[in-house]
């Protein structure tokens, strides 16, 4: 087996877990290939023969491109790490750390937007991929100890975004939605959407959908299912709907002349969209209680 041929091979057989660790750290698949793809040109450029650990060193090369790809995508003001950080969370066993990471699930993607890249890189790379604070140092450019409180400030956050209450969680879920819907990024619906997701509108969304289908209007059908056929729908979509709480729960509405026009409804489960109800019959709209957020 020549040499290029020996790369190839080890590069793929590493290639599930770059793709994972990409992932986690970006939150975009395509972003996640991207960053693969650099990582395999990169590693045609290096001198590998004298590399032990070619799969950690690999690792290492996605992290730094992920790194740089965050940094590139949102510069974020990093605060003063206080002095003697990590002492107050010093009780965090290996076990807690190991559950925190697990237990968030998709709603996980969404808080670690709240971190900063190196906050980021620090929690996804040890807590779930369990990759040594020395080996992440390197990587950040940091201390030991600088990485490890960098950790610990995101398990801070993440904890605190845990103890949210449902409905602010929904609130960020259905946000998140929308704005993905605007911007057309399927990938992103997908990803909050469940997989087996029902969407039900009224008999009045589907005639004014069907009437406005050459101007763009999303076409509902009475019920629809799964999260590809939904995706698609709302792709690049909802430009004029707005956050809402439609009696009480996070929603999304589309006002005109000061009234609600339509109402949408989200039923979210385990950090994921399950049901999407499209209301635009006028009786029923009357009977709904729709509140912008302040």
């Amino acid at each position: 087996m020549s040499g290029n041929d020996w790369l190839v091979k080890k590069f793929e057989e590493s290639r599930s877990r770059l793709e994972g660790v990409a992932f986690r750290l970006l939150g975009s698949k395509g972003e996640a290939d991207d960053a693969v793809q650099e990582a395999w040109i990169r590693v045609n450029r290096a001198d590998t023969q004298n590399i032990d650990n070619l799969g950690g060193w690999l690792t290492t090369v996605v992290a730094r491109i992920c790194l740089d790809m965050l940094r590139t995508r949102k510069v974020r003001k990093e605060e003063p790490i206080p002095e003697k950080y990590d002492e107050a969370f010093a009780t965090e066993s290996p076990e807690e750390e190991i559950l925190l990471a697990n237990s968030m699930g998709p709603a996980l993607l969404i808080i670690l937007e709240t971190l900063t890249p190196p906050e980021r890189v620090s929690f996804v790379l040890h807590d779930l991929f369990d990759i040594e604070f020395e080996e992440i140092a390197n990587i950040l450019d940091r201390s030991e100890v600088a990485t490890r409180q960098l950790a610990s400030r995101a398990r801070v956050k993440i904890r605190g975004a845990k103890k949210e209450s449902k409905q602010e969680m929904d609130q960020h879920i259905v946000s998140a939605f929308l704005a993905a819907s605007r911007s057309g990024n399927l990938e992103g619906l997908l990803q909050l959407l469940d997989p087996n997701i029902v969407l039900r509108a009224d008999p009045v969304a589907v005639q004014i959908a069907t009437a406005n289908k050459d101007r763009g209007a999303p076409q509902f059908e009475k019920e629809m299912r799964g999260n590809a056929a939904i995706a698609d729908v709302f792709k690049g979509r909802a430009t004029a709907a707005q956050l809402a709480f439609i009696n009480g729960q996070p929603g999304a509405t589309w006002i005109a002349d000061e009234r609600p026009r339509v109402v949408f409804t989200f039923t979210i489960a385990n950090g994921k969209i399950s049901e999407i109800g499209v209301i635009m019959n006028q009786a029923d709209l009357d009977d709904i209680e729709v509140v912008l957020p302040a």
